[in-house]
């Protein structure tokens, strides 16, 4: 975050808000994105990853139970659309919806901040 976002964030933060609209809003948004695998699932669809098995190979540590559980629980909230092809065998893929892309922002954000925040504990474990 270079200076001058830091300068609006304070602007922002500090302006008088309703935090009662704040609060829902924040807890909304943790329910829809939060958990553990959520943003991680996200971003191997929106990289190409598409079948349940290629999803489950570029996250470590999710297990197959628990990435079905995700995936129903994304579809239910409009994050990506379940596709199944009836051909023999089966195929279902996984997309991002429209919706789902309408926060990339803030997942492209987030991902620079991590990245900036682990040069910084890294530079600063150096010293």
């Amino acid at each position: 975050m270079n200076e001058e976002q830091i300068r609006k964030a304070g602007e922002i933060l500090s302006d008088p808000r309703n935090q009662k609209q704040e609060v829902q809003a924040l807890q909304d948004t943790m329910y829809v994105i939060g958990g553990k695998w959520r943003l991680l699932i996200i971003n191997s669809i929106c990289n190409g990853n598409r079948r349940c098995r290629d999803i489950q190979r570029s996250i470590p540590g999710i297990t197959t139970r628990m990435l079905s559980r995700e995936l129903k629980d994304m579809e239910a909230n409009q994050l990506i659309k379940r596709t199944v092809t009836p051909d023999s065998p089966v195929l279902v893929e996984y997309t991002e919806t429209d919706y789902c892309m309408s926060f990339g922002g803030i997942i492209l954000e987030m991902i620079s901040w991590g990245k900036q925040h682990r040069e910084k504990v890294m530079k600063d474990q150096g010293n």
